[in-house]
């Protein structure tokens, strides 16, 4: 069969792409925006880019088009593809469709975290020697690639609340089915198609309603809003993980004096799965389930965020009956995704990061990460493009500079089109703040204020103009 691809540079589309090839069907496909790592994945791949959502672009003997959510009415190969009555089905279904049927699914859904998730369980699957397939929404460094078949029976799917297509509102990990479903945790976000947080929890309650009860929910049990998602009903068993004890309703029935002794108690009689932090910075910790210590973990990864990240995943390899003890010295050498605080090179003292963060909980918790692991006597310098349609919106303007209090100095990609006023958002950080109209605008002010030392992140869900890179390349000239 021959699919065209609409919105191909995508990472979830992207990732069909990669399945649909190694499945033996021919794959071309077309975008507005094509750029790394994405696009370097499709070229080494052999698939056809083609530029722009020009209904040429489509071949004629193509027999069926997957559409990518990106798309809607009114886009001109889409409004081809309906006129002339050609076979067009979303990319949620192609894979619901051709690759899950006879696998055991694990879906990992949540508004952070989920990419590093799925890479986490899946390289632990594979450390268990279990083969598993994967599509996930980047490029596992440990991989190199977003997406495989996988010759095992568990297939890892990064499990999105946002729509499906033009022509499907629903989220679309309704599609997936999944024996296991990992609920990382649950904000308001993707402000263009959610009115508010209760629209999200309902799609939540469609996929918790999807989980056999031979299957197993993994829940954040810190996150209220999740609790309230499962009081809407639940029939699958439910096993929690967490830190904090005082986040968990049980937690109360304890008494805890701030000793972290009493802490680690009380999260252990609060949460399944749960770590003794041994570092600070959360490069160290230890695994706890249901109060027995399973083993230490020393991995690169940094941040409370990723030792939940971490929790989740193992809980996942021990539902589907993984010997979780045994594959913990294999996260040592855990190399996570690309974009995810993705170290792309140092100059004159100077350490570039890229980073995917778009939402303010996970530019907070990625900034708490970096400063614990660089201390107080270095700076952190952020460069930031507000792109995601919520950034777009403004729907998360008010809590964008507390979460940049890590920072000491933020340098914000304030384009033509952005709905708000990056203004207000600068006069009201901890640190100094800039705007800038364009990409080598923003270059030259960080390049004014870096020094000896310092850390540089650049955030963004986009390609960012090559903003990163070509930073780094300033600073080598």
């Amino acid at each position: 069969m021959k699919l065209h691809i609409l919105g191909i540079a995508g990472t979830f589309m992207g990732g069909i792409a990669a399945l649909a090839r190694e499945l033996g069907h021919e794959v071309e496909g077309s975008d507005q925006a094509v750029y790394p790592p994405m696009s370097t994945q499709l070229e080494t791949l052999g698939i056809a880019l083609r530029q722009g959502y020009v209904p040429t672009n489509i071949s004629p003997d193509c027999d069926e088009i997957v559409v990518g959510n990106a798309l809607s009415r009114g886009n001109p190969a889409v409004e081809q593809v309906l006129d002339d009555g050609r076979n067009y089905i979303s990319g949620a279904q192609w894979l619901a469709g051709n690759v899950l049927p006879g696998r055991d699914t694990l879906a990992v859904a949540g508004t952070h975290g989920k990419t590093t998730t799925s890479t986490i369980l899946t390289y632990l699957l594979q450390a268990a020697g279990r083969e598993p397939g994967f599509l996930i929404g980047g490029v596992a460094e440990d991989f190199g690639v977003s997406a495989r078949v996988g010759d095992g029976r568990d297939f890892v799917v990064e499990a999105d609340e946002y729509d499906t297509a033009f022509f499907d509102k629903r989220s679309k990990f309704v599609h997936y089915r999944p024996l296991v479903a990992i609920l990382n945790n649950l904000e308001f976000d993707h402000a263009d198609i959610f009115p508010d947080v209760a629209a999200i929890q309902r799609q939540f309650h469609h996929l918790v309603r999807t989980v056999p009860r031979r299957g197993r929910l993994i829940v954040n049990g810190e996150d209220a809003r999740l609790a309230e998602v499962l009081a809407m009903g639940c029939w699958t068993p439910v096993e929690t993980f967490g830190l904090d004890p005082s986040l968990f309703p049980k937690a109360a029935l304890h008494e805890t004096h701030g000793d972290r002794a009493d802490q680690n108690t009380a999260a252990s009689a609060a949460f399944n799965w749960t770590a003794r932090l041994l570092a600070e910075d959360g490069s160290a910790f230890v695994v706890v389930h249901d109060g027995v210590e399973l083993g230490e973990v020393h991995w690169p990864l940094l941040g409370r965020h990723n030792v939940m990240n971490a929790l989740a995943a193992l809980a996942t390899v021990n539902a589907v009956g993984g010997d979780v003890a045994a594959i913990l010295p294999s996260l040592a050498r855990f190399r996570s995704v690309k974009r995810r605080m993705e170290v792309i090179g140092r100059a004159r003292g100077i350490t570039v990061y890229d980073d995917f963060a778009h939402h303010p909980t996970a530019i907070a918790t990625t900034l708490a990460g970096l400063r614990a692991s660089v201390g107080d006597a270095r700076r952190i310098i952020v460069a930031m493009e507000p792109r995601s349609n919520s950034m777009r919106l403004g729907a998360h303007a008010d809590a964008l500079a507390p979460s940049l209090d890590g920072a000491d100095v933020v340098v914000f990609l304030h384009r033509p089109e952005l709905a708000w006023d990056a203004g207000k958002v600068v006069v009201g950080l901890r640190g100094d703040g800039i705007a800038a109209a364009d990409v080598d605008a923003l270059i030259a002010a960080l390049r004014e204020r870096v020094g000896d030392g310092d850390h540089v992140v650049f955030m963004s869900n986009g390609g960012f103009d090559g903003a990163p890179r070509r930073f780094l390349a300033a600073l080598q000239d």
